[in-house]
């Protein structure tokens, strides 16, 4: 029997059936919304590549059961920031050239994003844990510290 979850995803009141409440929100956001930021890479919680917001904090949506999101404030990649008005982080990573392949992208720009909202004025050492699990096989990662550390600058 199909259930109806609601849930306000980048600002807009949004919901999906399901047949099964503890389906990963990452599958809904992508298979049923039609998002592209979050991304499957492990589907264990370990890579980051799904990083989305619940409620202001970075969760990894490939392990979230979508029935948890219900009456939530949820916010992707797509809702952060637009190409004509990026966020400061997605200006600063795109200014700094941290992509390569832009796999890890949106969970290293969403995992940051969470981060930054608690700590404005970060080093690079705080910023290196704040991002150490979430996995680039790229070797952007000086890249992806700049890029972090200008958009805290911006956003001071």
């Amino acid at each position: 029997m199909s259930k109806t979850i609601s849930f306000v995803l980048n600002g807009r009141q949004r919901s999906v059936q399901v047949d099964d409440p503890e389906m990963p929100l990452l599958y809904a956001l992508r298979n049923d919304l039609g998002l592209h930021g979050p991304r499957f890479g492990c589907g264990l919680a370990q890579c980051g590549a799904c990083t989305v917001h619940v409620e202001g904090k970075a969760v990894r949506s490939c392990t979230f059961p979508v029935a948890q999101a219900a009456g939530a404030k949820l916010l992707t990649l797509e809702g952060l920031g637009t190409p004509e008005r990026p966020h400061a982080l997605q200006k600063a990573f795109i200014e700094e050239q941290a992509v390569q392949c832009g796999y890890c992208i949106n969970g290293m720009i969403m995992q940051a994003a969470a981060f930054l909202q608690t700590n404005r004025r970060p080093t690079d050492s705080q910023i290196k844990e704040a991002l150490a699990d979430n996995l680039c096989r790229c070797g952007t990662h000086a890249r992806i510290v700049r890029a972090v550390k200008r958009a805290s600058e911006s956003m001071a």
